[in-house]
């Protein structure tokens, strides 16, 4: 293969397909859930693992599936990751209960953790011989995030409406394949090399997520003792993988990066940011389509300005303000404006309007996220060694969706126990709702007060957002 790939820009446009996809199968789901819901006889409970089975197979295999990149080979991985990805599809699409649905999700979760260090590795080797072109490169991949986020929730509106919630998934079936025909004309062959994989730990990290998450979900439900006796379980899960991450010669996660300058608390900054968001674009689904009565395409419509003004900060604005001001201003200032946002959300009305009641606070938010999100991706790669910055991005990608489906579970057995299980009942479920978005403003607020003394001050060591891509947003 030559050094200069004459077909990269065309292969480029293929990996930034794979980024727009991944991350819209996290948004396009959202406006379906009350159809979905009411077809497949999911509790208001149990709706969120619909979106949980997603991220805790794609965070907890994330690590797994770069390091499979490197043994197996990208494009191998790449192509592997899309024929996952639609056989998880097609599972989800013809569900005929909420147990089927749950495995065509977290399928689809999989093929995700295989698809996105995969097109990374090959968007390194296409463009890696030229800093400038390699920027270029980067900024397009990059943005592809919030525009998959943004075009989810239209799309997802759009489809439930016009045609029915199976067809979320279907649509990912002729694009997965038309990536599959166009993989070997277009993106490099790459040797792997010898090395062992973890599937011990990936075991065991994935499934101590999982168990920490069914412990919060069904805490209100269960009792304590077996609460309790689930999250001891997860403990250990998580425990044992720590174990063999030290134990292993070739582990996922070498516990020396954590060794690394500003890490840790970028990483804390990120759980606490997807503990928060996720939970809100959640909660706001249901209450415009179970309180306001909006239909599928409606509601979709109606998330739009938010992810709209996401896709326009993240692009446009926050990285300038990162160049001047660093990261920690903008991650506590964020965090803080995210809750903001969240706590007018906790404002709304059984008998409530959009204009008054979400438009306003749901673009503060959005504003907060943008504010927030890119400069602790980078405070976490910044202290990085060039050989580990691919670990780095991909423990803080991790720890966003760990984050994300935690803080929803935690959100969703607070709102039940204030009545968001009880469907047409509108005050009870607006109840429900406010306490949801009380929780995850707090959470909000939790994060910018733990950045506030625990990050460092100096400003982020690189004007190269493009050294990492923006992950899943969730809308």
């Amino acid at each position: 293969m030559n050094a200069v790939n004459p077909r990269r820009w065309q292969a480029l446009i293929v990996l930034a397909a794979a980024q727009f996809m991944v991350i819209m199968d996290t948004s396009i789901i959202g406006v379906a859930l009350p159809d979905m819901q009411r077809d497949l006889g999911f509790s208001q409970g149990d709706l969120q693992w619909v979106f949980n089975a997603y991220v805790i197979a794609f965070g907890g295999l994330l690590l797994l599936g770069g390091r499979l990149s490197d043994l197996l080979g990208a494009r191998k991985v790449f192509t592997a990751g899309w024929a996952v990805l639609i056989a998880g599809s097609v599972v989800a699409a013809v569900a005929s209960g909420p147990a089927i649905e749950i495995t065509g999700r977290a399928v689809q979760g999989v093929g995700g953790a295989l698809i996105a260090p995969a097109a990374m590795t090959l968007l390194m080797m296409l463009f890696g011989h030229d800093q400038r072109e390699l920027g270029k490169a980067m900024a397009l991949y990059g943005a592809a995030a919030p525009a998959g986020g943004t075009a989810g929730v239209f799309l997802g509106g759009v489809i439930t409406e016009y045609l029915s919630w199976p067809w979320v998934f279907i649509v990912y079936i002729p694009i997965g394949l038309a990536t599959l025909a166009a993989v070997p004309g277009l993106l490099p062959a790459t040797r792997g090399r010898r090395g062992s994989v973890d599937l011990l730990g990936a075991a065991a990290v994935t499934a101590g997520i999982a168990l920490a998450v069914f412990a919060i979900v069904r805490a209100p439900e269960q009792g304590v003792g077996a609460t309790v006796a689930q999250a001891a379980g997860a403990a250990a899960l998580l425990v044992l993988f720590l174990a063999v991450q030290r134990a292993v010669r070739e582990p996922l996660m070498p516990l020396r990066i954590w060794r690394t300058p500003g890490l840790a608390t970028a990483n804390l900054a990120m759980a606490l940011l997807g503990a928060a968001w996720i939970p809100m674009w959640y909660f706001l689904n249901l209450y415009l389509q179970q309180v306001l009565g909006y239909g599928a395409f409606p509601s979709g419509a109606a998330l739009v300005p938010m992810t709209v003004a996401i896709m326009i900060f993240m692009i446009g604005i926050t990285a300038r303000l990162l160049g001047r001001f660093g990261a920690k201003p903008l991650i506590v200032i964020g965090l803080l404006v995210l809750a903001a946002g969240v706590g007018g959300l906790s404002l709304v009305r059984s008998d409530g309007a959009f204009v008054s009641d979400v438009l306003p606070a749901s673009l503060v938010a959005a504003v907060g996220m943008s504010l927030a999100y890119i400069p602790a991706m980078m405070s976490a790669m910044s202290g990085a060694r060039p050989e580990e910055s691919g670990l780095a991005s991909g423990i803080v990608n991790t720890t966003y969706q760990v984050g994300s489906a935690l803080g929803l579970a935690v959100m969703t057995a607070i709102a039940t126990s204030r009545g968001a299980a009880e469907l047409g009942n509108l005050p009870r479920l607006t109840d429900g709702f406010q306490a949801a978005f009380v929780g995850a403003g707090a959470v909000a607020v939790l994060g910018a007060l733990l950045s506030l003394p625990l990050m460092r001050g100096r400003k982020a060591a690189t004007q190269e957002s493009g050294r990492t891509e923006p992950s899943s947003i969730g809308a």
